[in-house]
């Protein structure tokens, strides 16, 4: 089995394929993942990184689906994708699309959202670990000894994501998450 890192641009890994769009030094497989089926066999990848890509592609669902298809089962990937309502969801010109930390329990099979939905796609990702990233006064000021805050508690998730939704925008930066591929598909 294989570890892939998706979209990797200039953070190689060792250890791991990387992948990229741009023919980029250190990278091993060059794929525009708009491009289907993605060339990988199917559950051929034990773990994806997968930082700041899926909010440049063209069709969320078929991405998911295909994450699905080449993870194996019992396999994990690791997500990071732009707030909703944060600067850096629609500062960069290629970004299609800002995430709500709602948007992955639509693949759980455990969240009541993916069992009155289950139409929406085959996919299915158990979400292991989520968190907030906060940058606070990004992209303006950097606070001196103060750099991102990762919180990960499910009622400092709750009030941050109360506040983050209602009150200030641009307080979430990230999202991140792992999700496994259940090893059976309920």
């Amino acid at each position: 089995m294989m570890k892939v890192n998706l979209g990797a641009g200039t953070d190689v890994l060792n250890g791991y394929v990387n992948h990229d769009v741009a023919d980029l030094a250190g990278i091993d497989v060059v794929h525009d993942l708009n491009q289907y089926p993605w060339p990988w066999e199917d559950g051929s990848i034990e773990e994806i990184k997968m930082y700041d890509v899926l909010e440049h592609l063209n069709d969320f669902m078929r991405a998911m689906e295909e994450i699905s298809r080449i993870l194996a089962p019992g396999g994990r990937c690791m997500v990071s994708v732009p707030y909703w309502n944060s600067w850096c969801a629609h500062a960069d010109p290629t970004h299609k699309r800002g995430f709500h930390e709602i948007t992955f329990r639509f693949f759980d099979p455990d969240s009541s959202y993916c069992q009155e939905r289950p139409y929406y796609t085959k996919a299915r990702f158990r979400i292991i670990e989520e968190e907030f990233v906060l940058a606070p006064f990004s992209p303006y000021f950097a606070l001196p000894g103060v750099g991102e805050i990762h919180v990960r508690r499910a009622w400092s998730k709750k009030i941050v994501g109360l506040i983050g939704n209602y009150l200030i925008s641009n307080l979430i930066h990230d999202l991140r998450l792992t999700l496994e591929k259940p090893r059976v598909v309920p």
